[in-house]
């Protein structure tokens, strides 16, 4: 699949790398990128900014027709909450900057280092969470997943992007504020 990442940060850059080991034609790309035809050559789109570059990311090119995978999680500046939370996610608000876009949320839980150490956490494949409205579009992000080595679990509707990007924002915590580190992951566990 031909996949630009819009972000050339730890996140941005562990991704398009890996992609590219999934035998994806990825490019991630940074600020002062053509994103217009960047856009437009891909089949996907993965935002891997923060949520706050989102609309500025909009303006700049023609997302109509196209996948966007949104990963952000819309932490406050002193990461005390989310920005966005209740009604709404940063994935729905995306949604509503690119109309004709299908988006997507997935990978938000996956800490950055995963992606240059095979996305495992004790021989066993991390977990992402998928959400999107349409059917095709979750299978679609489903797939990519898998061929990265991920375990995929289907979230539902965009609007359960609330949920996952509270549990993104739980996994920050975990991992930065309460001491657990960064090898570390959510798992949805079924009998």
């Amino acid at each position: 699949m031909k996949i630009a990442v819009i972000g050339k940060g730890n996140i941005g850059s562990g991704l398009e790398q890996a992609l590219k080991a999934a035998g994806h034609a990825a490019e991630a790309f940074g600020r002062d990128a053509d994103l217009g035809a960047a856009v437009a050559a891909a089949e996907a789109v993965i935002l891997a900014t923060p949520y706050g570059a989102a609309a500025e990311i909009a303006r700049a090119a023609d997302f109509s027709g196209k996948l966007v995978i949104d990963l952000s999680n819309p932490v406050s500046a002193d990461f005390s909450g989310l920005a966005v939370s209740g009604d709404s996610s940063a994935a729905e608000e995306i949604a509503k900057l690119m109309p004709g876009a299908t988006v997507a949320k997935a990978f938000n839980t996956i800490f950055a280092q995963h992606y240059a150490s095979g996305l495992k956490i004790g021989g066993a494949p991390i977990q992402t969470f998928v959400a999107a409205d349409d059917e095709g579009a979750r299978a679609t992000v489903k797939a990519l997943a898998e061929s990265l080595g991920l375990e995929p679990v289907d979230a539902g509707p965009l609007k359960n992007a609330r949920y996952l990007e509270a549990m993104g924002f739980l996994n920050i915590q975990f991992g930065y504020m309460l001491g657990l580190g960064l090898d570390i992951a959510p798992r949805w566990q079924a009998a």
